[in-house]
């Protein structure tokens, strides 16, 4: 019988890392890093067979020490990859963070925990990796990540537990404890000793609800108009401001204020030069320069990993 992992499925940026050094210092969990590139890759077409140069490519792949088993593909492979990750030590966590509708297909039997944190906070994190220019875009990731939710929670077999990240560090042994029943082993206080060996710090409680003092009212206005009752159905309160429209006009705006926000990001972290070619290589297919540029742009985000 073929290993069925655990899964763990939350929003980048929704503090999935720090949840996953907890879950793989327990003795018997094994969650050493994310695992969307286990799905990323795997195509339907022809029995859910991968992109091998497209996996291969993949920075957290090539970190992870995992390797693409010779002669095997699709699902035979993804198995293989899954049982590598076993090896360094305990039950396979798989943290993703998009891709739910492939994982539930393939594995309707997973235990699954569903990781959440307020969409404000999280789109004023997305900000600072650069993946949105301004607020309204910030939370894109997030809306992604919850349609994906909803595409692949229909087919599990099991009932997923849903962990809030504000609990998880307001009181993080209590709801490790739950955490730990639900994959069905035991609590270990160990869960809470991986910033001994890690750069990430205990959890603090000042982390939590940020958008109160960090955003503008205008800026959780933009937030809450985008996602409308989602975030309701996913367990928040609105803010309380008045609703607002954002109508053309004001989309426009914004696309472009966020292209330009985006665009010296981009340049700052990467340089005017990287940048440009990078879009040049995109824009007229020139796989094998971009390729090369992209392996670049991955040593440079490495960098900025904490």
């Amino acid at each position: 019988m073929s290993l069925v992992p655990h899964i763990v499925f939350g929003p980048l940026r929704a503090g999935t890392t720090l949840f996953r050094l907890m879950l793989d210092a327990h003795p018997d969990l094994s969650c050493p890093d994310e695992s969307d590139f286990l799905f990323d890759y795997l195509r339907p077409e022809e029995g859910w067979l991968y992109d091998k140069a497209g996996l291969q490519r993949n920075r957290i792949f090539r970190a992870s020490g995992i390797v693409f088993p010779e002669g095997l593909d699709g699902i035979a492979a993804l198995h293989d990859m899954i049982a590598q990750i076993q090896q360094s030590g305990g039950h396979p966590v798989l943290m993703l963070h998009r891709n739910m509708e492939i994982a539930a297909a393939i594995f309707p039997e997973a235990r699954v925990i569903q990781l959440k944190r307020d969409p404000r906070d999280v789109a004023r994190s997305a900000i600072g990796m650069g993946w949105g220019g301004n607020i309204f875009y910030g939370v894109d990731s997030w809306c992604h990540s919850y349609e994906s939710w909803e595409r692949g929670v229909g087919a599990l077999r099991v009932a997923s537990l849903e962990v809030y990240y504000e609990e998880l560090v307001r009181r993080p042994d209590q709801e490790l404890v739950r955490v730990a029943a639900h994959l069905g082993i035991a609590y270990d206080p160990v869960m809470l000793s991986y910033s001994n060996d890690t750069s990430y710090d205990a959890p603090d409680a000042a982390l939590v609800s940020q958008w109160h003092r960090k955003l503008s009212r205008r800026e959780v206005q933009l937030v809450e108009a985008k996602i409308g009752d989602r975030l309701k159905r996913y367990g928040y309160e609105p803010s309380g401001h008045p609703a607002i429209e954002v109508g053309l006009s004001d989309r426009l705006l914004l696309w472009f204020d966020s292209k330009a926000r985006n665009f010296r990001f981009r340049v700052r972290r990467y340089g005017v030069v990287n940048v440009l070619l990078n879009a040049f290589a995109r824009r007229l297919h020139l796989s094998p320069l971009h390729n090369v540029i992209k392996m670049r742009l991955d040593e440079i985000d490495s960098r900025y990993l904490k």
